[in-house]
């Protein structure tokens, strides 16, 4: 295998590099901090016509989502970006979204909600959303940023799924933080991606369908539960594609990261960027012979139950770091999710 040249890159620089290799037929965005660079970048390639992608500028994101309902649904590949109060503003077109299933891929960088205002990395936003039906992946580096959004396109798209896919990273910690990335090339993407062609579209007179229609509480409930079904069936489909990624990159893909768990008689179990950091103590830990693992789900819907708790199995105690709250609820989201599994 030829080796790949590094260089320096931040999540937001690889997640626009990744979406111009796929270059999807619409992209409508707004921009907002910390994931502003997203879709500046990819201005930049639509105006250097470095794709063919036709750019929706918009009044704003509750109007950029709709935007990418309209296109998906009459069968375009759509791509957007947002993140925090651009997140919340889209709260009523996500769910338009996965209950119509439109493969949109959308990257989120992960920011804390107002009030007070702050501009910083949390899980608020993406936590807000995760009810939604949207398949939601945590990228803890840039790298991992710039492979999870190549697979969000064959995850979304695949005809077992077909639901929109959030690919998220940690707000200014990996979206502008420079690390150490690799990106394969232009032609590699574009094969494992593949062509899209809609499955079900608007556009299609020939085989016409309906979308959107009003339905009672009966069959409400059912399209509720097929939401559901599928959702929770894409965890296979998502190992399946990341495995096949992996094996294109050379860079593994686990639905959960379990890091010296195996031994491990404390565990702490982290989403996204503060992996690393756990890590780092838990070598310090170790040293001292306390024997600390840790464990990362990478995928956040639908939950790796069986996973997490396969990774936790033999700990004496667990530790669930959360970077938002539930509030109201006894124990926030991750905790919620983790103590679910364990149960």
């Amino acid at each position: 295998m030829t080796e790949k040249q590094a260089f320096s890159a931040t999540g937001n620089q690889m997640i626009a590099e990744a979406m111009r290799q796929i270059d999807p037929d619409v992209m409508a965005a707004y921009p907002i901090t910390p994931q502003t660079t997203i879709v500046e970048n990819y201005a930049k390639y639509v105006a250097n016509g470095q794709v063919h992608t036709e750019f929706v500028t918009v009044e704003s994101e509750h109007s950029a989502m709709s935007a990418c309902v309209g296109a998906s649904a009459a069968g375009a590949r759509v791509a957007t970006a947002t993140a925090s109060q651009g997140l919340a503003y889209m709260w009523e077109e996500l769910f338009i979204a996965a209950g119509m299933r439109l493969p949109i891929v959308m990257a989120n960088a992960n920011r804390a909600l107002s009030a007070p205002i702050n501009i910083h990395g949390d899980h608020s936003d993406v936590m807000g959303a995760r009810d939604t039906g949207w398949i939601i992946l945590f990228a803890e580096t840039a790298q991992e940023a710039y492979d999870n959004t190549v697979i969000s396109f064959r995850i979304a798209e695949d005809e077992r799924v077909l639901l929109p896919v959030m690919t998220t990273l940690d707000g200014f910690i990996t979206s502008h933080a420079m690390e150490r990335c690799v990106m394969e090339d232009d032609a590699t993407v574009k094969q494992f991606v593949g062509p899209y062609e809609a499955k079900y579209a608007l556009l299609n007179t020939d085989d016409p369908i309906g979308a959107g229609m009003f339905a009672m509480g009966d069959c409400y409930m059912k399209s509720r539960l097929a939401l559901r079904e599928a959702n929770d069936g894409s965890l296979p489909v998502i190992e399946e594609h990341g495995k096949k990624w992996a094996e294109v990159t050379g860079r593994p893909f686990d639905l959960v990261d379990a890091w010296e768990a195996d031994d491990a008689d404390y565990i702490v179990v982290v989403l996204g960027s503060a992996a690393g950091n756990v890590r780092h103590i838990a070598r310090e830990r170790r040293a001292e012979g306390k024997k600390v693992g840790v464990v990362r789900p990478r995928v956040y819907r639908p939950f790796p139950a069986q996973q997490t708790a396969d990774a936790c199995k033999g700990a004496k105690a667990i530790a669930v770091l959360d970077r938002a709250d539930s509030i109201g609820a006894p124990v926030a989201p991750l905790a919620a999710d983790t103590l679910s599994a364990l149960y």
